[in-house]
């Protein structure tokens, strides 16, 4: 009796047990590893998928450069549809695989969609269970399809190439997530990369020109309001505290010639004030860098010298960021410096008064920069590296 009831309860915890009846193999998935979403002239959506191509890759990994012409490793498909559903659903009975988006970490939108407004697109991808909240985003200069069709010569796709510009902080690094969090946060702004295709060189062909991060592109709720120069996006990164490494080029006053820094670490603090009914924003920057590049007959022995060079750091590192800050109150008017958030913190009640104003309230906020710039590594050498010992200026 003990036998049959130990029998019944195995084959009654079978029952129990979890399967793979409804497993789909990785032979009949069709990869995406980036994506293009724009607008065509009739309002309709125009959805643009990069596939990977599984036979494109030899038996041990290495590229064979077969597949899709000039040895890439996936191909482009487009559809239009009504939303980004309708358009996917025509791309499905297209593609013998089923699309999967698992592996996506890049959504390019097209500049004509951003300016008309990305909710719908945004609505899709956070409520689907397989894009990735931690993929990439981005808005380019005309069709974003361009950027999937080019063949990079140094990557296996041009997907890879953008998301390996935004691992290396070559300006703003934004993903879904930080997206949604700033279009329904305090200041419903928002800034994407923004991405032109780098023209092909003398001897290629036409796609093989790459995609390459010439600026930020600026949201005011969902809608694209403007972009920001790549020398204003570096001042939003150091307002943000996003500022990774990067190299800062300066002319001493005086001297001939340049000083390549790179930036080591950086205390930034933003001080909100509200008096008399006058907002200010005081931002204080605490930085620290190190010389890579002495260009100049400068010996960095000379405490002197290093003010020279300190002080030249700290007067390129204000204007980058007074013209971030001249930028987005003036030219986009977009809270993308979340300064709304710091005085949300720190005046609770006042901002509740004036939170459906902010965007009146914001270009009016008066702001002083205050950066105190250190230089705490010379590198190996202190005199000028080449230069005869009689041109060295110690001052």
């Amino acid at each position: 009796m003990k036998n049959i009831l130990r029998i019944l309860c195995i084959f009654g915890s079978i029952l129990l047990l979890s399967g793979c009846w409804d497993r789909v193999e990785i032979n009949d998935l069709a990869i995406v590893t980036a994506a293009a979403i724009d607008i065509k002239d009739d309002d309709q959506i125009e959805l643009s998928l990069q596939v990977f191509i599984p036979k494109s890759l030899g038996s041990g990994g290495g590229q064979t450069g077969i597949a899709g012409g000039g040895g890439s490793v996936t191909l482009v498909r487009s559809q239009i549809g009504s939303n980004i559903s309708d358009a996917l659903s025509k791309l499905q009975s297209k593609i013998p695989r089923k699309v999967f988006w698992g592996q996506c970490k890049v959504f390019i939108f097209g500049e004509k969609l951003a300016k008309q407004g990305i909710q719908e697109q945004m609505d899709f991808l956070l409520r689907h269970p397989q894009p990735r909240e931690r993929a990439y985003l981005y808005v380019s200069k005309g069709n974003p399809k361009d950027a999937l069709e080019s063949l990079p010569p140094l990557e296996r796709y041009s997907g890879e190439v953008i998301r390996e510009l935004s691992d290396l902080h070559i300006g703003m690094q934004v993903t879904m997530q930080d997206v949604q969090e700033g279009l329904i946060g305090v200041a419903q702004a928002g800034a994407l990369p923004f991405i032109k295709i780098l023209p092909p060189g003398k001897g290629e062909k036409k796609l093989q020109g790459i995609p390459y991060i010439v600026g930020t592109a600026v949201f005011k709720k969902d809608k694209m309001v403007g972009t920001m120069s790549e020398k204003a996006t570096r001042g939003v990164l150091w307002l943000r505290n996003e500022m990774e490494a990067y190299t800062v080029t300066v002319k001493p006053e005086g001297v001939k010639g340049e000083v390549s820094l790179n930036p080591v670490s950086a205390r930034i603090k933003l001080i909100p004030q509200i008096r008399n009914d006058k907002w200010k924003m005081l931002v204080k920057i605490n930085t620290e860098g190190a010389v890579i590049q002495n260009g100049t007959n400068l010996a960095f022995t000379s405490p002197k010298s290093l003010r020279t060079v300190e002080k030249a750091y700290q007067e390129d590192i204000q204007k980058r960021i007074e013209l971030a800050i001249q930028q987005a109150q003036h030219k986009v008017k977009a809270d993308i410096v979340k300064f709304g958030e710091e005085f949300y913190r720190k005046y609770p009640e006042e901002w509740k008064k004036n939170e459906n104003r902010w965007g009146e309230v914001f270009p009016e906020v008066e702001v002083e920069v205050n950066v105190e710039a250190h230089i705490r590594r010379q590198g190996y050498i202190n005199k000028p590296g080449g230069l005869p010992e009689k041109e060295v200026k110690e001052q």
